[in-house]
């Protein structure tokens, strides 16, 4: 009876620590200008010169990737996504390996499921949007699309409590262990 509430408190005690680590943010720096359509334009148009749009919707490549970004401003939405595979072809053991990355590895970006396709995406309100976070999390999109299969990882760093550093691990050991019989 009490172990589920002694192993949630296990589980999430780390959580709850590295959040009460976080910096506040520095009075003396201004914050940025909200995000606008022309402004997101401007970065986006720094990622890839040649990106395409019809003032709302742009399209570019980052690394050989392509990306999407939709905006709803009447909303304060932006949308980036980047096609990852037919859903057909995922496998269930794929689609739990995507779900521990969304836990733990994903970051801001996630893997997501619509039209029969699987996307990698980031969701932000617009006008609190700041240019860093654009950039991450457009190459959090990026990075999921790119480790599919392998890592799944956003590729900034790893959040603790979740699956897929022992996933990872196994991989390295299993490496390892192929390694001794040279």
């Amino acid at each position: 009876m009490f172990r589920l509430p002694l192993i949630l408190a296990l589980v999430t005690l780390p959580l709850m620590a590295a959040a009460q680590d976080s910096e506040m943010p520095d009075p003396d720096i201004p914050a940025e200008a909200p995000m606008t359509l022309d402004r997101l334009d401007t970065i986006l148009n720094s990622l890839d010169e040649n990106a395409q749009t019809d003032g709302r919707v742009w399209q570019l490549t980052i690394a050989g990737t392509p990306v999407l970004i939709i905006t709803d401003p009447d909303n304060d939405r932006m949308r980036a996504l980047s096609p990852v595979s037919d859903l057909a072809d995922v496998q269930i053991d794929t689609l739990q390996r995507m779900m521990q990355a969304n836990f733990d590895t994903a970051l801001d970006a996630r893997y997501a499921i619509a039209k029969d396709m699987v996307w990698s995406t980031y969701i932000h309100p617009l006008r609190p949007l700041e240019k860093d976070q654009l950039i991450s999390g457009l190459g959090q999109v990026v990075n999921l699309v790119q480790t599919y299969g392998t890592l799944y990882t956003g590729g900034a760093m790893q959040f603790g409590g979740g699956d897929s550093g022992a996933l990872q691990r196994d991989l390295i050991d299993e490496l390892l262990k192929k390694g001794e019989e040279l």
